[in-house]
């Protein structure tokens, strides 16, 4: 039985991929990418021609460094399970700040956005809007070298950086930021700025707004900033985000956007001095303090903490989001969602938050930019399977659901349910409940299979997050017997 999400983990996204080149009448490569980015449902568009004498074509064609990927198995066990529809794909449009946007996707002010050229081609891509990477006043010397990632095979986790903002001068900063604007009118274009003191923030926003930017972010959050008082020295005091914010707003006419740090207690209490200022939006979070001692992370025999991102900080990030969307005090503030965002699901998650756009950093500097792709293709099928016809019905959905622990159902609970015909007998289910859980599973060595101990069993559903093949399922909602 092949999985296709694990056999689709090991392709190498390899560009200009020969595989393709090989294969006469489709693509496989977009194809297995599709299935990689959460979107199997939509991998036979780009080989519904093709024979499997194609695709074992492109198969014998597939580079590795280990065993080819099997891509006629792969494919043709995706397509069992496609979406066609005849329907015109739903609009991803949506407003932000006042501001029209064509998606709800935007590059995140970092090391994917330092120049006219890497914005200009997210753009043609596809991409809705920039935040350009921070512009400062002061001179900006980067250490080598300055990432580091902790890994899952050859994809990352999580990934540490050491970068701080723009390298180039101000003044060419803007210069960029106003031919963006200018040759992309209908894209958003979004200045991220980071001040030391009232007369920079003041002069740098106004700069921004000269230039023609749609918006400007105030970067009170990065974590690795060499001098005192800026990046997260300012978002981890309340009064000073009030006071930079108001200063800002005070001066231009554009929205302004705090930019949160997560190196904090308590999100809320930074996001409302931003709120009371006058902030038109919120964006969070940056990267978070980190440690990581990978090989070849150290600079020239040293080390130090730094912001770290990827897909482990996404329930982080999301946390903070509900914990400031949450707040009764926080009313007609809007929200852009940053952290962990790989795939039009992980983007999903933050809009049904409450987050009206979401930025994307770590994902692109893996994958580049042609994951915008999936993520717009993966968003509009979802939307059309459920009936959605706009993108805004969905930001917030999820808040109802949200309570607190206190008012959680403690009086029943959900029995796991067993796949007989998933389950290969493997038995990781009974290793983690007998070593991590109650002990509430046997496993028959002979047939090798594993049985619920219903006395013992306390629906904590460790079995199912363990299980390889997801055998384990759900049963009904039951009252705990007293």
């Amino acid at each position: 039985m092949l999985h296709i999400h694990e056999e689709a983990a090991r392709c190498l996204l390899c560009e200009d991929a020969p595989c393709t080149k090989a294969c006469k009448k489709g693509d496989p490569a977009r194809a297995i990418r599709a299935i990689r980015f959460n979107n199997a449902k939509n991998a036979w568009r780009w080989i519904k021609d093709c024979d499997d004498a194609d695709l074992e074509q492109a198969e014998q064609m597939c580079i590795h460094y280990d065993r080819t990927i099997r891509i006629r198995e792969l494919l043709r066990a995706a397509c069992c399970n496609s979406y066609e529809t005849n329907k015109p794909a739903p609009s991803l449009s949506i407003t932000f700040c006042g501001i029209k946007c064509e998606n709800p996707f935007f590059l995140a002010s970092s090391a994917i956005c330092t120049n006219y050229e890497m914005v200009a081609r997210a753009f043609d891509m596809g991409w809705a809007g920039v935040f350009y990477k921070t512009i400062c006043m002061q001179e900006i010397r980067e250490v080598s070298p300055r990432f580091d990632a902790v890994k899952d095979g050859v994809s990352f986790i999580g990934f540490r950086n050491m970068e701080q903002l723009s390298e180039n001068p101000h003044e060419v900063d803007f210069d960029i930021l106003r031919r963006l604007k200018q040759d992309y009118p209908s894209k958003v274009v979004i200045a991220s700025i980071m001040g030391q003191t009232e007369e920079e923030w003041i002069e740098l926003a106004k700069m921004a707004e000269s230039a023609g930017c749609d918006a400007v972010e105030l970067n009170f959050s990065c974590p690795q900033m060499r001098e005192s008082g800026m990046g997260s020295d300012v978002g981890q005091d309340p009064e000073l985000v009030t006071f930079f914010t108001a200063y800002v707003k005070r001066n231009v006419k554009i929205p302004v956007i705090p930019k949160m740090t997560p190196n904090i207690a308590h999100i809320s209490q930074p996001a409302m001095g931003a709120y009371f200022a006058g902030a038109d939006a919120i964006s969070a979070i940056n990267t978070i303090k980190s440690v990581t001692l990978g090989e070849g992370s150290e600079v020239n025999g040293c080390q130090t903490g730094s912001g770290y991102s990827g897909k482990a900080v996404k329930p982080i990030a999301l946390r903070h989001i509900l914990a400031m969307v949450k707040n009764p005090i926080m009313k007609n503030i809007q929200y852009s969602g940053i952290g962990g965002i790989e795939t039009w699901r992980d983007a999903l998650e933050f809009i049904q938050l409450g987050c009206r756009n979401v930025q994307v950093c770590t994902a692109v500097m893996q994958y580049g930019y042609r994951i915008i792709d999936d993520l717009i293709l993966g968003m509009q099928t979802y939307m059309a399977e459920r009936g959605i016809e706009h993108l805004e019905d969905l930001v917030g959905e999820l808040l109802p659901k949200f309570y607190l622990p206190s008012d959680l159902d403690r009086d029943t609970l959900v029995y796991p349910k067993f796949d007989r015909e998933k389950c290969i007998g493997c038995g990781r289910c009974y290793v983690s409940c007998q070593d991590g859980g109650h002990q509430a599973i046997a496993f028959d060595y002979e047939t090798r299979q594993p049985r619920i101990i219903g006395t013992k069993c306390v629906g904590c559903h460790l079995c199912r997050l363990v299980c390889p093949t997801g055998a384990i399922g759900l049963a009904k909602r039951i009252k705990k017997k007293q």
